[in-house]
């Protein structure tokens, strides 16, 4: 058979083999597998219209189209494929648990609590562990993911049940499908008065796509409204039939707020547990689990939430998670305090690595640090590859002019407290749509807070910073203010979406015009020890309102400007607005130099619409 041609290029033989090739392998890589000249591959990829260099990550599709011009069947291994070989390069299964059925023993169920926002899931979990978290929550949104124990009693004896708690808001889908595929029971939270929402649905989805039992907690049901039938009617259009309608999900109506049926909800998983699932595990061999968060501490340096899924960690294993690697020093619990040991379903603080590893990422015990190190170091080549290829543009001939020509692009550098949240944050910036005129890209993103490195970064690329329950150091915060470069902080993840987005749109600063509201004429002058200078005044036109801002004339000469309307009377009422004809006394904040016959015109600025 002849070697096939494009444009002239003689290529390397194929004969319909596979080729498999990792994420972003560049053409390099796809020369070696069939021993040929990169530069040839080049030339074939130009003659197809697109250009890429031999070292380049190149994308899927690239690949894809190379394999099928030359004969080959190209395979692109996914990620958890890549893992598979690297860890079987190593000697290390990951997975599945060592020895026989003797060596496995039963281990508490893990719980993910899901469910729209707002409908009191947070609140669910500050009930059943007793202790208060909603408060230190921006918005009362739970802005990352906790995992924690709990102890309840089926039975008359004592079982345990591990809790992870996954975000509400939609911005959080990649973490909360995370939460889903690291669990054993998905417990869907919705309120009585409110019925289900879009959130419910995609929560339900999560789990039935993770294949895990269902319990629903219909929450709120002390609540005037509510009606707990009525959800029950709901969900069966989305295959969640209650026992009591000849189905085999658990519904338990409970009031999170009130402590009601929060014993019947636990007994309800504990049974779900039981009926439909072997929880057991082996502790007697080396961790193996998954990473439920990480963030930079000031004190303690990079820490993981862990969750162990077979085996046994203790304090100074040599330990891998992601592209993280180190020697566990210290492990904590979810109340601060010390763990010698954590046993399968065990959520613990993690205190050692080397680096933040990513929310989901998979950890596992090792024989050696140098092994950890290796493993790591694999990892995050692969991952850095595997980015520079999703990230690259595709240039082709026909649109190489256009690529040329500069285009609106809006540079981020995205930082915040755990990985888990920065990665939803990208995840769900990346999904604004503005059309092809604006372009977003996220130059580089990490946890910890913004350091100088970072405003080095922005200078130099024209960026924007993102901190997300960070601040910038000390230093960082001079340096971005003498480069002028703007830093932005948010600690509630759609406010961070909408900025971003009207950004793009180029609504970021609106303009806004000033409409006047009323003119009022000073007839007398009150000296009050709490009010402070108060105008009896005359409405001559429009209305005085309480808040809006006021100027103050005298012989038409402007004696002050932005003055806050800051209490309004009327006799000894307290009022929002006073009309024309009408007398009234107000105050002008703090400012006291008012005068008899003083006019006092009020505005308030309102956003120009944007053509």
């Amino acid at each position: 058979m002849q070697a096939p041609t494009v444009g002239g290029v003689r290529l390397p033989k194929g004969s319909g083999e596979t080729i498999r090739l990792p994420r972003g392998a560049s053409l390099t890589d796809f020369a070696d597998k069939i021993n040929a000249n990169p530069a040839s591959l080049v030339q074939v990829l130009f003659h197809l219209g697109e250009m890429v260099t031999a070292t380049q990550s190149v994308s899927d599709e690239v690949l894809e189209l190379l394999g099928t011009e030359m004969n080959y069947v190209v395979q692109v291994v996914s990620p958890e494929e890549e893992d598979r070989e690297l860890l079987d390069s190593f000697s290390i299964s990951y997975g599945e648990d060592e020895g026989g059925e003797d060596d496995l023993e039963v281990r508490p169920p893990v719980v993910t609590v899901m469910g729209h926002v707002d409908h009191g899931k947070t609140r669910l979990l500050d009930t059943i562990r007793k202790t208060n978290v909603i408060e230190t929550e921006a918005g009362g949104i739970t802005q990352h993911i906790g995992a924690y124990q709990v102890a309840t009693e089926l039975d008359g004896n004592e079982r345990l049940i591990t809790f992870i708690d996954t975000p509400g808001h939609e911005a959080f889908t990649a973490m909360r499908a995370r939460g889903a595929k690291s669990t054993d029971i998905a417990v869907i939270v919705v309120a009585a008065d409110d019925g289900v929402m879009p959130q419910t649905v995609e929560a339900i989805n999560h789990a039935q796509a993770a294949d895990v039992p269902i319990v629903v907690a219909v929450n709120k049901i002390d609540k005037e409204g509510a009606n707990p039938a009525k959800i029950r009617q709901q969900l069966t259009e989305y295959g969640l039939v209650a026992e009591e309608y000849g189905g085999d999900t658990m519904f338990v109506d409970i009031s999170a707020r009130q402590n009601i049926n929060i014993d019947q909800l636990l007994e309800a998983i504990l049974l779900t547990a039981d009926a439909a699932l072997d929880l057991r595990a082996n502790p007697n061999m080396d961790a193996q689990g998954v990473t439920i968060e990480g963030h930079l501490d000031r004190g303690r340096g990079p820490v993981a939430t862990v969750l162990v899924q077979r085996g046994t960690l203790r304090v100074g294993d040599s330990i891998v998670a992601g592209d993280a690697s180190g020697r566990v020093r210290r492990m904590v619990d979810e109340y601060g305090e010390d763990v010698e040991e954590a046993y399968p379903s065990r959520p613990v603080q993690v205190i050692g690595l080397t680096s933040v590893p990513g929310a989901g990422d998979t950890f596992l015990v090792v024989d050696e640090d140098r092994v950890a190190r290796q493993i790591a170091d694999r990892r995050r080549a692969r991952e850095r590859n595997a980015e520079l290829a999703s990230r690259r543009k595709r240039v082709s001939l026909e649109d190489l002019d256009a690529a040329l020509k500069e285009t609106s692009q809006l540079n981020l550098i995205i930082k915040g407290d755990n990985s888990g949240t920065v990665e939803a944050l990208e995840d769900a910036l990346m999904k604004i749509e503005v059309g092809d005129e604006v372009e977003l890209r996220v130059i580089h993103r990490g946890v910890g807070g913004i350091t100088e490195g970072d405003i080095n970064l922005a200078i130099a690329d024209n960026v924007i910073v993102l901190g997300f329950n960070v601040r910038a150091e000390g230093k960082a915060t001079e340096l971005a203010n003498r480069e002028g470069v703007e830093i932005r902080y948010y600690t509630v993840i759609y406010q961070a979406i909408e900025e971003i987005e009207a950004a793009l749109k180029g609504m970021l600063k609106p303009e806004f015009e000033e409409v006047e509201l009323g003119r009022a004429e000073v007839r007398e002058v009150f000296k009050s020890s709490r009010f402070g200078t108060i105008a009896g005044s005359l409405v001559l036109s429009g209305e005085i309102r309480r808040n809006a801002r006021g100027r103050l004339l005298r012989d038409n000469v402007v004696i002050a400007e932005n003055l806050p309307i800051s209490s309004l009377r009327r006799f000894k009422d307290d009022v929002v607005e006073v009309r024309e004809g009408f007398e009234c006394g107000f105050t002008l904040g703090n400012y006291s130099d008012i005068k008899v016959g003083d006019i006092v015109e009020t505005f308030e600025m309102r956003e120009k619409p944007r053509d």
